[in-house]
């Protein structure tokens, strides 16, 4: 079982420059995340959920605050972090077993144990027998599957998932849900999901947090005390996810409003 990470996020600050002018993408974001806590951040298209989990990820260093793992300061990628996208990304010309082992493409250890770690993973995603199945051979879950072995072979203290099902279809997507909670829950390690599905964050997370756009800010954090696995039909679980979706409904009558003005500005024209 892998050790898992404890995330401290304080007083956050990320911006852009766009044409010569400054663009506040996040702002005060304050967050602290336990070990082995499964964290879902939701929030509409803009308020910056995707660029924060760049920034635990790496993949992004210029912002002002503090950003912690383990009490260290978080400075560009490292294995002990593992990331998984809405696309697989994996590579169409090498096997299963081949795209997992890229994860472990510049960890140490013996070449033995790497290959054992390889053959624990693809079994831990239920993929035993796929081992040398390509890419155009595989669904799109089965795919996930695979990019989800790929984060976790080198056995990261955190993994990040962004918007990891949001191509899938409803029914592959329920199950992969099932099955992430499943291999979280094996693996031991923290979690953060980043995710449009309001469903998907109550049902994986430990806690919700929603997000509130331009610039990003956390607006409420939401705690999801509910036994696992949870019934999505559950009265308990469609209260805490309706509560969870009214703090965007402010959003949707803004937009509904906008979308009335533009179509009565052809009649009155």
């Amino acid at each position: 079982m892998s050790h898992a990470g404890t995330i401290d996020i304080r007083q956050l600050h990320k911006q852009y420059d766009v044409k010569g002018q400054p663009l506040k993408v996040l702002e005060d974001i304050n967050l602290s995340i336990r070990p082995g806590e499964f964290i879902s951040i939701v929030g509409s298209s803009g308020c910056g959920k995707s660029t924060l989990l760049r920034l635990i990820i790496g993949l992004e260093g210029d912002y002002q605050g503090q950003l912690l793992l383990d009490g260290q300061r978080i400075q560009g990628t490292s294995l002990d972090r593992g990331i998984v996208f809405q696309e697989h990304r994996l590579f169409p010309w090498l096997t299963v077993d081949q795209n997992v082992a890229l994860g472990l493409l510049n960890a140490p250890g013996t070449q033995a144990s790497k290959d054992k770690s390889v053959q624990e993973h693809i079994h831990l995603v239920g993929l035993k027998g796929f081992e040398k199945a390509y890419p155009y051979q595989l669904s799109g879950g089965m795919s996930q599957r695979v990019a989800i072995a790929r984060a976790l072979v080198n056995r990261p203290e955190v993994l990040l998932l962004d918007e990891p099902f949001g191509a899938l279809d409803a029914l592959t997507r329920s199950r992969l849900q099932q099955e992430l909670q499943r291999i979280w829950q094996a693996e031991g390690i923290t979690a953060i999901l980043v995710t449009h599905d309001v469903e998907e964050a109550v049902y994986l997370g430990d806690r919700v947090v929603v997000m509130q756009p331009r610039p990003g800010r956390i607006k409420r954090i939401v705690d999801v005390n509910l036994p696992r696995p949870r019934d999505r039909v559950a009265a308990d679980f469609v209260a805490l996810k309706d509560d969870v979706l009214s703090e965007f409904s402010h959003e949707i009558n803004h937009a509904t409003v906008a979308e009335r003005a533009e179509r009565a500005i052809p009649l009155a024209a």
